[in-house]
């Protein structure tokens, strides 16, 4: 219904592209604060709690079906209190009311719906819930009114349920440690969690286990260290095979570049459009590894372009990052995306287009409701050559203005919307993201962006050296979440070891001397995603399972070691080396899905490696043997850079006494402190660093 029409309910106000969506929906829906949990308790009515993201798919059907259904509302406005909340603004009373579905269900997923007690404590709930019976579902409408007959006949049935599920997560949350021993975890679980995964490996696609296919960053990052540590094969090959399916499928947008959020089928071609900063930025990272360890072109070629994809589609003005793009545009999912080959041809004219609907998969029978998404034959590039009597190099080189001008011409349809709020944390990610892209290919512009987005978050969402989580639009709101620190610190670190700016060190210091006072469990060890000081929720979570997003939990702990390192202090490594001693046990049962913590568990096992290098930052014979070093897969170094002339307090342990030789930048390689012999020869330091890692 049009705007002027329908009177705007309780959301407006906020800045969640997601909850504008439901502005003029009939439901009276309310942000989460103190005057909806209020106007509940006064009502002495359950809450209904929705929840989901803005380029959720199933979001909108249940929008479009029930939420947009006068029916519906004059339910939900009569019986219920209505609230709406973004996940990705509130992970927080996302992950409290997820795990309570899923402990109730066996499943989650959204939109999330849960109904509450108005003491917040969840007692019924489920996902997506059709307008009539349907595959087993029960109707929305049917639900509210069971759950209006439960709250008003039975409403002790109902808070026993409460009171069940709220103890549960509430053990979860509080649960002491199940320590396996008195020592942290080591490399005798990486090795365990590696041969978990190949015994799911697919060894013909790529990935682990069934559809639908999740691009496991996890998984494949654990990998590259397994391979690293140990020269096999291998993980290296199972890496390998699935990033390049995953490249060479319609996940991938051949044409635009950037992956979306997953794959429907095991092949990666029919993805589930919707396209997440956080993808990119949790991929890119293992493309540039997996470049640097074997040299392969499209490795380079789909970091530069899920990079530049980003800078086009979702950079804010102010330096930052937005979050997403939906998978819907005209009404129907993915329709921006594919194409029929009349349209390429149309496009590219009669050579090339034919060219490009051969080499893509394009067909007249199309591949999805009709059309085709683009996407690479098995074999990819490398057998569309042979067929075609040419090279791979020289195929790219003919397509790449052809992906131009289909770029151009998809830019002529009805977009996507855009989810236009900046998140710390995933700005973080993207920040390690722009880092290790610039570390291994030396584009200026990713640097820039590194630069910017490193700006925004110190300029933009810090406070008195606190994070805030989500930003829009100039206003920066809402207590940030360990993810935020952990994420962000991480990031800051890479920014450091990149340009030797003394000051982004600085800066993940602050923020992870945060973590330790604010997030710590003092009483079993480990983090909470919230803080100490965070608004009172039903109960404080703590995760330690990688998910769509690495455990803050894992990269906190790993970045905690790697600044205890950088400043030879104990003060941080402990909290870290607690966490990965107290909660053995628990990893041990499942090390295949704790992939962060077990990044975190290798840094800690070591030996690492550590590389000072004393000169000029802009000499550019320092950004030659600064280029040696971050042109290797090292993931147990720390790398440091400066004049010799270390005044900062506190000072950095690794530059302490370091000279450069004959007025030249110098190298020097050590373990715990000790150093070889300096160099100033790059071939020398290359030579020192293979030796001290093979």
């Amino acid at each position: 219904m049009a705007e002027d029409v329908r009177p705007p309910n309780h959301l407006q106000g906020q800045t969640s592209p997601y909850l504008l969506q439901h502005l003029y929906n009939p439901v009276d829906w309310h942000p989460w604060g103190d005057e909806a949990l209020a106007l509940a308790a006064e009502r002495d009515c359950p809450i209904f709690l929705s929840i989901g993201y803005a380029a959720c798919h199933w979001c909108h059907v249940m929008e479009r079906e029930s939420f947009e259904d006068e029916q519906v509302a004059e339910l939900l406005n009569e019986h219920f209190v209505s609230i709406k909340v973004d996940r990705e603004e509130r992970p927080d009373i996302d992950d409290i009311y997820m795990t309570a579905v899923q402990m109730r269900t066996g499943q989650g997923g959204w939109p999330l719906s849960v109904f509450l007690t108005p003491q917040l404590e969840p007692f019924m709930g489920g996902t997506y819930f059709p307008p009539t019976p349907r595959h087993g579902l029960i109707a929305f409408p049917d639900l509210l009114q069971r759950i209006v007959q439960v709250w008003t006949t039975r409403r002790d049935d109902a808070q026993r349920e409460a009171t069940a599920l709220t103890e549960r997560l509430t053990q979860i949350g509080g649960a002491p440690a199940d320590s396996g021993g008195d020592e942290p975890i080591g490399h005798e679980l990486c090795a365990h969690a590696a041969g978990q995964l190949s015994s799911s490996y697919d060894s013909t696609w790529g990935g682990f286990g069934p559809p639908p296919k999740f691009p496991p960053d996890g998984a494949l990052g654990l990998l590259l260290r397994e391979h690293a540590r140990t020269g096999e094969g291998a993980p290296l090959d199972m890496t390998c095979t699935t990033l390049e399916a995953m490249a060479s499928g319609g996940m991938y947008d051949q044409v635009g570049g950037g992956f979306a959020r997953y794959s429907v089928d095991e092949r990666w071609l029919v993805p589930h459009f919707e396209k997440m900063l956080y993808n990119q930025a949790l991929l890119v990272p293992l493309y540039a590894d997996a470049s640097v360890l074997t040299g392969a072109p499209l490795f380079r070629r789909v970091v530069e372009e899920t990079l530049d994809f980003a800078r086009r589609e979702l950079s804010d003005a102010d330096g930052g990052f937005w979050s997403s793009l939906d998978a819907d545009s005209e009404g129907h999912e993915g329709v921006f995306y594919v194409w029929k080959p009349e349209q390429i041809l149309e496009a590219l004219g009669a050579e090339d287009g034919a060219l490009f609907n051969r080499v893509y998969g394009v067909e007249e029978q199309g591949n999805f409701e009709g059309r085709s998404i683009v996407h690479l034959l098995q074999g990819g590039l490398t057998r569309a050559a042979q067929e075609l009597g040419t090279n791979p190099e020289d195929l790219v080189t003919r397509l790449a203005p052809l992906r131009r001008q289909l770029l151009e011409a998809r830019g002529h349809r009805e977009r996507p919307a855009t989810d236009d709020k900046v998140l710390t944390s995933w700005n973080g990610l993207m920040l390690s993201a722009l880092c290790r892209a610039h570390q291994v290919f030396g584009r200026a512009e990713d640097l820039d962006s590194a630069i910017g987005c490193a700006e925004f978050l110190q300029q933009r969402m810090t406070r008195d050296g606190r994070l805030l989580a989500s930003y829009r639009r100039g206003k920066a709101q809402l207590n940030g979440y360990l993810d935020d620190y952990a994420f962000v610190a991480r990031g800051l670190i890479e920014l450091y070891e990149t340009v030797f700016d003394r000051r982004w060190l600085d800066a993940a210091l602050g923020l992870a001397r945060a973590i330790v006072d604010h997030f710590e469990d003092e009483h079993h060890g480990g983090f909470f995603f919230t803080s100490d000081d965070h608004e009172r929720l039903l109960t404080r979570s703590r995760t330690l399972h990688d998910g769509a997003l690495p455990a803050g939990a894992g990269v906190a702990a790993e970045t905690l070691l790697r600044l205890g390192a950088h400043f030879d202090d104990d003060a941080l490594r402990n909290p870290a080396r607690r966490l990965l001693t107290n909660f053995r046990s628990m990893i041990e049962r499942m090390p295949s899905a704790h992939g962060s913590l077990l990044a975190a568990a290798d840094f800690n096992a070591g030996p690492v490696v550590e590389i000072a290098l004393v000169g000029d930052a802009n000499d550019p014979a320092m950004a030659q043997l600064r280029n040696v070093a971050h042109r290797r897969f090292l993931p147990r170094k720390i790398l440091a850079g400066g004049s010799g002339d270390e005044t900062e307090t506190p000072r950095h342990a690794l530059l302490a006494g370091k000279k450069s030789l004959e007025g030249k930048p110098t190298a020097y390689v050590c373990r715990d402190y000790t150093c070889r012999e300096p160099t100033t020869d790059p071939v020398e330091l290359a030579r020192q660093l293979d030796d001290a890692t093979g």
